[in-house]
């Protein structure tokens, strides 16, 4: 295929070659056996450190291991992961000879026996970057088999009835040899050490083996055949989408499609066809879209069916690969020879088999699926006001023993009785390996089994439904990794490996990425087929498994203004407005509000205030009002204050970042930060030994003082997991339970590491020093979501101080209602008469006990113990916690409601609440249990019921109207 480059692109493509090195290597003794002691040794000067970012002279061995027969490759139990390899693995440079070695013996090494050969590269600790060498194989054994041609695990394009010469030769005198072809003997020579034949008239797609014997030794090697079937020039039809088209009406039918720009023709090999694809499963080719496209027949309906696309580029250009095999870009299903077989059955229950023989992910198929019955309280599920967020953000996999959505389930009442109302998943779309944070995504349309199957998701996603919960997905859509086929259809890979990085032809990638927080491979958004991909992302979460929202992960990476070489450096392009970003982030918004309007976009972008406006006051005049939320990091002046230090945190107002509603989703702890608890220990105020806050409890007990002054700010807000039990341990605790951080040389960071579990039950929430938090937290999120003040406005000082002073009030509301509030807090390490600035005088209510005070002087300091906080209001928080308590004595059903809803107890009064504060029913006087309060002629949406007991005891609860 003719191809026109430009000459701009050729430069990228070599910018983007530029951190993988050529290195020179040895290994002593060689040959060598198995069981023998070999050193690798690497010439110092072949390396460039400093093109890594090395300084110490720090370089890894990433090595892996293969069967006898070349194939079954197996990663070294000691690797480490490509973001942080292991110590084990570590070279020893010597200076005097400028040399790394590393020694050590195969079969104990890679814990196996029968290794015919290994296969090794050089990287950096962290191989982000492409910061590795070329890939390197050596044979293991004294009996050895070389493939002359064509090259071992090769596929050569032919034309049809073109022919194949195959050459061989072999170690240690004469062999017997066997070649087969799609398991069919073809020709045998009983007695030579050096092979040859020519296939010839070859008219269909040819899986060789040669088999070689010498005594009781066997080795085979592999290649292959692709046939050109040439062109196949079909429309199809209307309607159909990238991937998989199931037939409705048709189970035993199914429809792939692939886009495929570049490419000369394209095979479907799967398991209905033995992995062996005849000219009948050569994809025909669309001539209006140009897309690749193929109906498949014959399928049984219920039926696991496993597929890749063979993908050929005749005349590639030097560096890429002819064929390429991968999984569907737009699986929703794949099976990876990685990461499955770490995959426990109890998490997921019959997960397909892998297929034998094949190479890296595959995709499932299968026709006839009956979809998940999704109750009513997700199809007629209300969402909680943008306003009134608390969100919930945590990792599947550290949050409890067996790293699953099971363990959500499980923990469903934790979640209902902290009072959140809303849960951020990180990613949980198929990442490259199982323990993860799930930012290196390889497939955005699947769901990665680590956690669980699919159903056992929507359970969880329904369960929080039922309980007033929203779900929200952390996305990673500025980049993909190496497994990614979007990425390897189009991709450098000149060492024949099947990795690498983008090619100047990709449709979809940057060759290097165009703004300074490159992670993976870069997306270049400006692309049509790239926001093709995203919208059909948005689509498969938000219609197949009912997501409220999304947390866009590093949007600042949706520029293409800043490459490495731009006009006053990359960085500082990144940092400021990129209209480019503006304009393609706020399309994605609102192709997620054409399929839901009321969906969460929430962009991770911490960015200056004139881009990030753009997004937060967009389309805020409609109804329902948008606006895009905005995370806000707040750790730094919120740790300063839980440390004992001064902090400002006026910057948790969304009015003081120019944004017209309250936007900005603001948070004192999010994954990504050290934790607070743990600096409190490290780097408290010790000054006062009777208030030392490097001391657990003493840290412990100023947590309830923050959740005050941060949770109930108006606006969305966000915690993150465990800080409500005060987790002290640190982000970068390893999986040992140690600690590195960067600052480590040699050892650090375990940032990403699986944490050590967290001590459930009696353990943590039987430590009133941590069941504090937690319960007093619940407070200030129940009064949060409920009470109609903290949809107002609030005032707080620009200023570094111990003692915050935020004043609330909402001037839709009447004065007989509960419509100011004054936060006071003390974070000093000794008692203080705070400064107070009461509205008005008059009686005011602490409402986190409804006692009170009467204020003579709106000016008079209120003493508040080191740590210790108020949180005062014109009137009780009749709604949120007149009689606040854990576990419900009064239960409401059926919930959701359609005409009535009955109580289990006898009632003197029942009042029916909007969700911001507005009292829409009355039911007075005394009714017994079960009585059925009506509430037909309610709109459908969610409400807040207020219970009086015949002791005039209140509890309040939340329900839907159908």
């Amino acid at each position: 295929m003719k191809k026109t480059i430009l000459l701009l692109l050729l430069f990228w493509s070599l910018i983007s070659l530029a951190q993988q090195q050529t290195v020179t290597s040895t290994i002593s003794p060689n040959p060598f056996e198995e069981s023998t002691s070999i050193t690798i040794t690497i010439a110092g000067s072949s390396v460039n450190e400093a093109s890594w970012g090395i300084t110490d002279h720090s370089l890894y061995l990433w090595t892996w291991s293969l069967d006898i027969n070349d194939a079954n490759s197996v990663d070294c139990p000691t690797n480490g992961s490509w973001t942080a390899s292991n110590e084990a693995n570590r070279f020893t440079y010597t200076s005097a000879s400028d040399t790394y070695v590393k020694t050590f013996t195969p079969n104990a090494f890679y814990n196996r026996t029968g290794i015919g050969r290994i296969g090794f590269l050089v990287k950096a600790k962290d191989g982000t970057g492409d910061k590795k060498s070329q890939d390197n194989f050596v044979e293991v054994g004294a009996y050895q088999v070389n493939l002359t041609a064509p090259a071992e695990n090769s596929a050569t394009i032919i034309a049809s009835g073109g022919s194949l010469s195959i050459g061989a030769t072999n170690t240690g005198g004469n062999a017997s040899y066997v070649l087969k072809a799609n398991g069919n003997t073809i020709n045998t020579n009983t007695s030579t050490s050096s092979y040859s034949f020519n296939h010839t008239n070859i008219i269909g797609n040819q899986n060789y083996e040669l088999q070689v014997t010498q005594g009781i030794t066997l080795i085979t090697k592999k290649f292959s055949a692709i046939v050109n079937p040439g062109s196949i020039n079909e429309g199809m039809s209307a309607g159909l989408l990238d991937g998989i088209n199931y037939n409705t009406a048709d189970a035993t039918k199914a429809t792939l499609v692939l886009d495929a720009p570049f490419k000369d023709f394209v095979y479907v090999s799967g398991s209905f066809n033995n992995w062996q694809p005849t000219g009948s499963f050569a994809m025909k080719k669309d001539p209006a879209s140009g897309k690749f496209w193929l109906e498949l027949t014959g399928l049984v309906s219920g039926t696991n069916y496993t597929y890749q696309y063979w993908v050929v580029d005749a005349t590639p250009i030097a560096g890429t690969p002819s064929l390429v095999k991968t999984a569907d870009p737009y699986s929703t299903l794949v099976l990876s020879p990685f990461d499955d077989p770490g995959i426990s059955s109890v998490k997921y229950p019959n997960l397909p088999v892998y297929p034998v023989g094949q190479e890296r992910e595959v995709t499932v198929l299968q026709t006839g699926q009956a979809p998940y019955s999704w109750s009513s309280a997700t199809t007629n599920f209300i969402k909680p006001a943008k306003e009134k967020l608390v969100v919930y953000e945590l990792l599947v996999r550290d949050f409890d023993a067996n790293r699953s959505y099971q363990d959500l389930i499980n923990k469903i009442d934790y979640f209902k009785n902290l009072k959140i109302n809303a849960i951020e998943l990180m990613p949980v779309m198929e990442f490259e390996g199982n323990e993860s944070w799930g930012y290196n995504t390889s497939f955005h349309m699947a769901l990665d089994k680590f956690y669980g199957t699919s159903d056992k998701l929507k359970e969880f996603i329904d369960l929080c439904h039922k309980n007033g919960i929203a779900v929200i997905f952390d996305v990673a859509l500025n980049h993909a990794f190496g497994r990614n086929p979007m990425l390897r259809m189009w991709m450098n890979d000149p060492d024949g490996d099947g990795w690498g990085s983008p090619s100047v032809e990709n449709p979809y990638f940057n060759t290097t990425a165009m703004h300074s927080y490159s992670v993976g491979e870069d997306f270049n958004h400006q692309q049509p087929r790239t926001q093709n991909y995203v919208q059909r992302v948005i689509k498969q979460w938000v219609e197949e498994y009912k997501i409220d929202g999304f947390r866009w992960d590093l949007t600042k990476g949706f520029t293409q203004n800043c490459p490495a070489n731009v006009a006053g450096g990359q960085e500082a392009c990144t940092g400021v407005k990129q209209q480019d970003r503006v304009d393609v982030l706020r399309k994605y918004a609102d192709y997620s509000w054409s399929l839901d309007p009321t969906h969460y976009t929430i962009f991770e972008h911490l960015g200056n205030d004139d881009e990030e406006q753009l997004w937060a006051n967009y389309r805020l005049n409609e109804t329902p009002s948008k606006g895009i939320m905005m995370w806000g990091i707040m750790t730094g002046p919120y740790n300063e204050l839980s440390m004992g230090y001064s902090g400002n945190i006026s910057r948790m107002n969304s009015s003081s970042h120019g944004f017209t509603a309250n936007r900005l989703m603001g948070y004192a702890e999010s994954h990504d930060e050290e934790r607070l608890m743990y600096k409190n220990l490290q780097f408290g105020n010790s000054t006062n030994a009777a208030h030392n806050v490097k001391t657990l409890n003493v840290a412990l007990s100023r947590m309830s003082a923050l959740g005050a002054v941060s949770l109930l700010v108006p606006g969305p807000k966000m915690i993150w997991q465990f800080g409500e039990l005060g987790w002290e341990s640190s982000i970068f605790t390893c999986n040992n339970g140690s600690v590195n951080s960067p600052s480590d040389a040699i050892s650090g960071d375990c940032k990403l590491d699986t944490k050590p579990q967290p001590q459930w039950a009696s353990n943590w929430l039987g430590d009133t020093n941590r069941s504090t938090i937690y319960n007093d937290w619940a407070k200030m999120i129940t009064m949060k979501t409920v009470e109609a003040v903290f949809s107002g406005t609030a005032t707080m000082a620009n200023t570094s101080s111990l003692y915050p002073n935020i004043k609330i009030t909402n001037s839709a509301l009447a004065s007989s209602q509960l419509k100011d509030v004054l936060i006071l807090a003390n974070f000093n390490v000794i008692t203080q008469n705070v400064a107070t600035g009461f509205p008005y005088t008059g009686v005011w209510y602490n409402l986190m006990d409804n006692t009170t005070i009467t204020v003579s002087n709106v000016n008079d300091p209120i003493t508040i113990p080191a740590g210790g906080y108020r949180i005062y209001g014109n009137k009780t928080a009749a709604l949120a916690i007149a009689d606040y308590e854990k576990t419900p004595t009064i239960l409401l059903y059926p919930n959701p409601a359609n005409n009535y809803f009955t109580l289990n107890t006898n009632t003197s009064k029942v009042q029916v609440f909007s969700i911001t504060g507005q009292l829409v029913k009355s039911f007075d006087g005394d009714q017994s249990a079960g009585h059925q309060f009506s509430v037909s002629d309610l709109n459908q949406g969610l409400y807040i019921v207020k219970a009086y007991d015949e002791n005039n005891r209140t509890q309040t609860m939340k329900f839907i109207k159908e």
